[in-house]
């Protein structure tokens, strides 16, 4: 069943976070620390007054509803997405997922250039992973990435489509994965700008990792001591921390605000990449959605069944990879290789993980040039 939505949250609910934002009880830091131990006190503060003072929700759903937005019931689970008709001669169905902590806010920009083009454009599907934004929370065990995928096979269907063009970053890499490990009848193409981090390939008895690949094991590693502290929270005992960032704006802001400031090829400086608009669009939405556990519990969920590779699996389908600049960590190309059909990739010298908002031209180009590559699209 397809239902049209309209994006409009309760005022009562835009009051409630106000008066939360005024009554935030503030930490100390060690002066002069910065980003040093994580989120920015200075900057979070800023952020919290702008806010407060300044940011409107309204002006957020107005860009929300001016595309068409529904919600499709996919057996007994209720997905929101975006489904935007191309306007070109010929339009290939495309469908882009989200990771964590971002949403389908952050697909916007891609929005006008994969649309509007007169003569190759596309169909897109935004979907809203089940516990983020606006599609459903599942409250039993067993939503994973294999469960989300089975759901895009079913959706695809429901929207009218038989095979799609499959794009993904973060979690939206592993559901997609995951799709054309399951569902490649399903799949035109794959295009990738995230390597799940739990992916590893199937290694025969007699084959050995290369001393790069080896490389890049201890390197993700070493990254995962510095940066990965928030993984494991959210793997083990992600309702502790819910508690709190359900309960308190600011801090669901400094845990959210923390990752595109690290992640971003922002050289520390965020708002030389994001404007505090898009920055609180975003965590806004978790906010009035209460969607902070039911999005991180997806680590969890996922951390029971990684995406490791047996003799069988192997991405058939063409496989398109955009490598941007900060994304980290990112594979060899070697690496990827086992367990993928490389056909496209491009190595691009700025962005990082959150590249539909970072460098959203490049993005599209890339999805662009590799959907008309594909021997099944031309």
């Amino acid at each position: 069943m397809i239902t049209e939505f309209k994006c409009h949250i309760p005022q009562f609910a835009i009051d409630d976070l106000q008066s939360r934002l005024r009554q935030t009880r503030w930490t100390d830091e060690i002066k002069g620390s910065d980003w040093q131990y994580g989120a920015s006190l200075s900057y979070i503060r800023e952020l919290a007054d702008y806010w407060l003072n300044k940011f409107d929700w309204r002006k957020v759903e107005d860009k929300i509803n001016q595309y068409p937005n529904y919600v499709v019931e996919v057996e007994g689970t209720k997905i929101h997405c975006l489904h935007v008709k191309g306007k070109g001669k010929k339009s290939v169905p495309l469908i882009i997922t989200h990771g964590w902590p971002g949403s389908f806010l952050e697909m916007n920009k891609l929005i006008i250039p994969l649309t509007t083009n007169p003569e190759f454009s596309f169909d897109l599907i935004i979907p809203s992973i089940p516990g983020f934004g606006f599609s459903q929370k599942i409250n039993v065990p067993g939503c994973n990435l294999w469960f989300i995928a089975d759901l895009w096979s079913k959706l695809i269907k429901e929207l009218g489509y038989e095979k799609v063009l499959v794009q993904g970053g973060d979690f939206g890499a592993g559901i997609s994965t995951a799709l054309a490990l399951k569902h490649p009848e399903d799949i035109l193409g794959l295009h990738l700008n995230y390597i799940p981090g739990s992916y590893f390939p199937f290694l025969s008895k007699t084959e050995k990792l290369t001393e790069e690949e080896i490389l890049f094991q201890k390197n993700a590693e070493e990254w995962y001591t510095r940066e990965g502290a928030y993984s494991h929270q959210h793997r083990t005992k992600p309702l502790t921390l819910a508690y709190a960032l359900n309960d308190s704006p600011v801090g669901l802001c400094a845990w959210i605000v923390e990752k595109f400031y690290g992640w971003s090829d922002c050289n520390g400086n965020i708002e030389s990449i994001f404007t505090k608009d898009e920055l609180l669009s975003n965590v806004s939405l978790y906010w009035y959605t209460e969607t902070i556990h039911s999005s991180i519990r997806l680590y969890n969920e996922n951390s029971q069944v990684p995406l490791h590779f047996s003799k069988n699996d192997f991405v058939n389908a063409p496989v398109g990879i955009a490598r941007f600049h900060k994304e980290e960590p990112f594979p060899s190309r070697k690496f990827i290789e086992r367990g993928y059909n490389i056909q496209h990739w491009t190595d691009i010298p700025k962005g990082g993980h959150f590249a539909a908002l970072e460098q959203p031209e490049l993005l599209s180009n890339d999805i662009i040039q590799f959907a008309k590559s594909l021997n099944q699209i031309k």
